[in-house]
């Protein structure tokens, strides 16, 4: 059975990649996963926002995709070593630090895939995304978060669980399994979507063998991060699900025809 996740939204499905900086956001120094970066991601339009997160000093689930702060401004301090006060200081001027929680109530209309970035933030995590599992798909390259943020969010009394998306073992077995002409559907019982790069290393992830095994399984397949339009359409025309893009506004475009 779909998850309610997938109801009522448009099909191919777009995924603002830590939401969406414009030329604009860009010049004034709007940072990815930033307030500003959202909210520019719901003026464009989309249904849904990719997004990450870690834990700050005082566990507050945080939306950043590092686990620190070089790349964003030069500072190599772990996030998990920065109260949340100073993370607010320092994206102050970059459009705003959401966590998990905030994100969530400020943008109720938004389905949100978290990508769960540490270990100590799946608990934390499935407690707050409990009240809007309806809404919230919950991903991690380690299958062990995964698990235990749905786990908690169904402690935490969550209607019914988040929808999820494969971690990289469950991913690599599908592939292998596909192109074997074996069904995945054991690994899959408690999968929505499967979220992969078209290629990885060098290897093709994305194979039809791959989507025919997933829809059979009534399972998504959704790919990132894609931003040129003619991939955009070459891969819908393919058959996938969704496209991870920065640019999802192009996207929204692009996509519409389909």
């Amino acid at each position: 059975m779909t998850h309610p996740y997938f109801a009522k939204t448009r099909h191919p499905r777009v995924l603002a990649h830590r939401g969406l900086l414009t030329a604009a956001g860009e010049d004034s120094g709007v940072w990815e996963n930033s307030a500003a970066a959202f909210a520019a991601a719901h003026a464009a339009g989309v249904e849904y926002i990719e997004t990450d997160c870690h834990v700050s000093a005082d566990g507050d689930v945080v939306l950043l995709h590092d686990p620190d702060l070089t790349r964003l401004n030069g500072d190599g301090r772990l996030v998990a070593d920065i109260g949340t006060r100073e993370l607010r200081d320092i994206f102050a001027e970059h459009g705003g630090l959401l966590t998990a929680r905030e994100a969530l109530e400020a943008f109720p209309g938004i389905r949100f895939n978290i990508d769960v970035k540490a270990d100590a933030a799946a608990e934390p995590l499935g407690a707050i995304v409990a009240p809007h599992a309806h809404r919230v798909l919950v991903t991690s390259f380690s299958n062990a978060r995964r698990h235990a943020a749905v786990a908690a969010a169904l402690r935490a009394g969550a209607a019914i669980r988040p929808a999820t998306s494969g971690g990289a073992r469950t991913i690599a077995r599908v592939v292998a399994l596909s192109a074997l002409r074996l069904s995945p559907a054991r690994l899959l019982r408690d999968v929505d979507a499967l979220q992969i790069p078209e290629r990885q290393r060098g290897i093709r992830v994305l194979t039809p063998a791959l989507l025919r095994a997933a829809h059979r399984c009534d399972v998504e397949v959704h790919v990132w991060t894609v931003n040129e339009p003619q991939d955009m359409t070459r891969l819908v025309e393919a058959g996938v699900d969704g496209i991870v893009s920065d640019r999802a506004d192009l996207a929204l475009d692009v996509l519409r025809a389909h």
